[in-house]
């Protein structure tokens, strides 16, 4: 049995008193929710705050990238160690504003993958078509691409320890969702290519939803067989919006 994660990336939103503010909010609509992994990505510099505050509570926090090299001359950079020494549980890697807006490839979210595991982190590896690889019929070689060269040399035996994070490119921000249809039908996909690649391990392998997911979509999204969770942008900002998504059920 998959425990689904439901994430909430802030993006470039949220100062740290800001996101103090959220987590004080939101801790108290969630508390009790068992049988979900409670995710919050807030900036690099809201990550400890953000972490002191759901210590010892049912949510964990995420970076929303790391560098692959574990120390080194890359001004600007941040490590897997230094987001797990702020309290990071989880990071994101290869977001699809990442691979558009900073130049990531598939090799180098395979690299960010390996040194998040090297690190003790969850790697929450984000794939997906654009709406131009999608209307010609892409789909699916795009994202088989994307999902052997970010997990390329892991392991059997540390494979279900990745999450998976599907997202198409054209339902981020933009209010357009996948179908209920459409996401399972990638989900399915993606799952066949885990177990082709690591054996029973891959089965255990969570894979969740994101593109404008939102608490009016959560319930018929998470009722299919191969969607274990949601990758939440703009709804995962108030805090009573985030926690129905949460409530799923």
């Amino acid at each position: 049995m998959r425990t689904p994660v439901i994430a909430g990336n802030w993006k470039m939103f949220k100062t740290a008193g800001e996101s103090s503010v959220f987590v004080k909010e939101f801790l108290p609509l969630v508390a009790g929710i068992k049988g979900v992994e409670i995710v919050l990505a807030p900036s690099f510099l809201s990550l400890s705050a953000v972490a002191a505050l759901t210590a010892g509570t049912n949510a964990g926090v995420a970076s929303q990238n790391v560098h692959f090299a574990a120390e080194g001359a890359y001004t600007g950079e941040v490590s897997p160690g230094m987001v797990k020494d702020a309290g990071a549980k989880y990071a994101i890697v290869g977001h699809s504003e990442r691979r558009q807006y900073f130049a990531e490839t598939d090799e180098s979210v395979n690299r960010k993958v390996k040194a998040a595991l090297a690190a003790g982190l969850v790697p929450i590896m984000c794939l997906g078509e654009t709406l131009t690889e999608r209307e010609s019929g892409k789909t699916f070689q795009v994202v088989e691409r994307q999902l052997r060269a970010g997990l390329s040399e892991i392991a059997a035996a540390t494979a279900p320890k990745v999450i998976v994070a599907y997202e198409p490119v054209w339902a981020i921000g933009t209010g357009k969702t996948a179908t209920k249809e459409q996401a399972q039908e990638v989900h399915a996909f993606l799952r066949r290519i885990l177990k082709e690649l690591f054996g029973d391990a891959g089965l255990a392998i969570r894979i969740l939803y994101g593109g404008s997911v939102k608490p009016e979509n959560i319930s018929e999204l998470m009722a299919q067989p191969d969607i274990d969770g949601a990758l939440v942008g703009g709804a995962s900002l108030k805090a009573a919006s985030f926690a129905s998504i949460v409530k799923f059920n």
